[in-house]
């Protein structure tokens, strides 16, 4: 049995959808804090159980038959490594056979504000003794095109990553290549530093949309301050304006670039192009 967890997040979601074309779907449980919005995963076949971070008991339930677990980082910020090592945990009383992790690009040495919950995780995926693969996902392009509307609307693209390169990869190219990680006898004790084939400056971003929308959308970049106040004057909560505003500062510095083309080359195909990814935003 293969276990995701977080299987009705955005990622969740997309790997499940990856891993009903490698395994049948009765191999499949989708690890939920809620089933009410699993039915449609439940409707293919998939196996839903209840499983919440917080509490190990109902880890256990769900971990019940497993060889696998995909854990999906919690979006809880600050909150992150006591949730996963409930999961590690319950994955060690489970005896499986493969834990897999979705951790942050460069997590050993990354500067983001992010990695060190990354970090303490990884520490405790290896000290459980489980075999582990660690799946250091990059930037997800959506970070940035989900704000397309805003940006268009208001004529220009801010950001503080200056001319920072971002080897962004679409959510579900990394959601493919958990997949393949999953349905793979082989992928033990692994580390993937997983990023998009191409990488771009958020002014790159900018001259994409203008060219695709016939309009002009300049960049704008900020200092981290000044970006985290715009953030914050346009509904964001504190922490997330505050990871958006950090997160673009570490990319003006090389934090979000990678070009070993692993992704790439683990999924089989090339990552999503920046023109396509601007085109299925707009």
């Amino acid at each position: 049995m293969i276990i995701v967890t977080g299987a009705t997040g955005q990622l969740g979601r997309l790997v499940i959808s990856q891993l009903l074309k490698r395994v049948p779907a009765a191999q499949i449980v989708a690890a939920v804090r809620d089933p009410a919005k699993a039915a449609d995963l439940a409707a293919q076949g998939v196996l839903v159980r209840r499983a919440d971070y917080t509490d190990p008991a109902s880890l256990d339930a769900a971990f019940q038959g497993a060889t696998k677990v995909l854990l999906i980082s919690s979006n809880e910020l600050g909150n992150r490594v006591p949730q996963h090592r409930n999961v590690i945990d319950a994955a060690v009383r489970a005896k499986v056979g493969l834990l897999a992790y979705t951790s942050v690009l460069h997590a050993d040495r990354s500067t983001l504000g992010l990695a060190p919950e990354h970090r303490e995780t990884e520490d405790a995926v290896r000290a459980s003794g489980v075999p582990y693969t660690l799946l250091r996902n990059g930037w997800y392009v959506e970070n940035y095109t989900v704000s397309l509307g805003g940006a268009i609307a208001h004529g220009a693209l801010a950001g503080g990553a200056g001319e920072g390169r971002i080897a962004a990869a679409a959510r579900a190219d990394y959601a493919e290549a958990a997949a393949v990680v999953l349905a793979s006898s082989g992928a033990v004790e692994q580390v993937y530093e997983l990023a998009g084939d191409t990488a771009f400056t958020l002014a790159q971003l900018a001259a994409e949309v203008s060219r695709q929308t016939g309009k002009e959308i300049p960049f704008h970049n900020l200092p981290q301050q000044e970006y985290t106040e715009l953030l914050l004057n346009v509904g964001l909560p504190a922490p997330l304006a505050e990871l958006i505003a950090d997160s673009d500062a570490q990319a003006a510095k090389g934090a979000l670039f990678d070009d070993s083309g692993v992704l790439g080359k683990l999924i089989g195909r090339p990552t999503i192009s920046l023109a396509a990814a601007v085109k299925a935003a707009l």
